[in-house]
């Protein structure tokens, strides 16, 4: 328990090379864009169009409001695939600082995830244009909308942190979760409604995590009530499980990572 204090203590003292990090990441993504910062706009904007031109005319009958039910879940998992990814190699692309000057190796990590959640809350807009632009109907429910995100993006920094260490000593497992992220991507009811899943195959949303958190969203935003107790209870399980499995398994093998950069 002394160790996990010491660690957090060590957090605080960071803060500002944290910062420094995420700034460097966000600098870094849009280098060389004239659109710059646009680009987290025009993204979700043209894959939600492109998208309800493909899905909408096959679930027209089931899905109202295509665009907004397609954002609520695409946004999230968009977030979840580009952070998780980009945290498998974020002890590796910071190997020379790393072997250089001490610094927390998870900093390099949570930075990744931080830069993400930011463009994530720049590309929220989109979705705020969207339900404006098709008169969605909106209620007080969606002010609790933002603590789900802060849910998910704990739970996003919990699997980063065990994909981060697994990737050090198992380089391989990048093409793997490649295919493991397409898979969840049509396993999460982003763009087709999770009741055509016929009964014997609702063990795949059951679970799957990002659904939960997918799910729970929508029921806030998109439909305008609260989510159920259920779902409330999972979510937070996930997220608790998630993050302490991550730091735990971090800290328990950080110290070896030296051996493999």
């Amino acid at each position: 328990m002394n160790r996990y204090i010491t660690y957090w203590k060590n957090f605080n003292n960071y803060k500002y090379l944290l910062s420094l990090l995420v700034a460097k990441n966000i600098k870094k993504k849009y280098r060389g864009s004239y659109l710059g910062v646009l680009w987290s706009f025009l993204n979700p904007l043209f894959h939600m169009i492109v998208l309800s031109i493909v899905f909408s005319t096959l679930f027209n009958r089931h899905i109202e409001n295509f665009p907004v039910y397609l954002l609520c879940g695409s946004l999230l998992f968009q977030f979840f695939s580009t952070s998780t990814t980009q945290s498998m190699n974020s002890i590796i692309a910071s190997a020379n600082i790393i072997k250089k000057v001490y610094m927390p190796k998870y900093l390099a990590t949570l930075a990744t995830i931080i830069s993400n959640f930011v463009s994530f809350l720049i590309s929220i807009v989109v979705l705020a244009i969207t339900m404006i632009a098709t008169q969605a109907n909106v209620t007080w429910y969606i002010l609790l909308a933002p603590l789900y995100l802060v849910l998910f993006f704990f739970f996003v920094c919990g699997i980063g942190l065990i994909m981060a260490t697994i990737t050090v000593f198992f380089r391989d497992i990048e093409h793997i979760y490649g295919v493991l992220i397409t898979m969840l991507s049509f396993a999460s009811a982003i763009f087709y409604p999770a009741e055509i899943i016929p009964e014997n195959y609702r063990f795949v949303l059951t679970y799957n995590p990002l659904f939960h958190f997918i799910d729970g969203f929508r029921d806030l935003v998109y439909v305008g009530t609260m989510p159920s107790a259920l779902n409330i209870i999972i979510c937070f399980s996930i997220t608790i499980i998630s993050i302490v499995a991550g730091v735990f398994a971090f800290v328990k093998y950080q110290d070896k990572f030296i051996l493999y950069l």
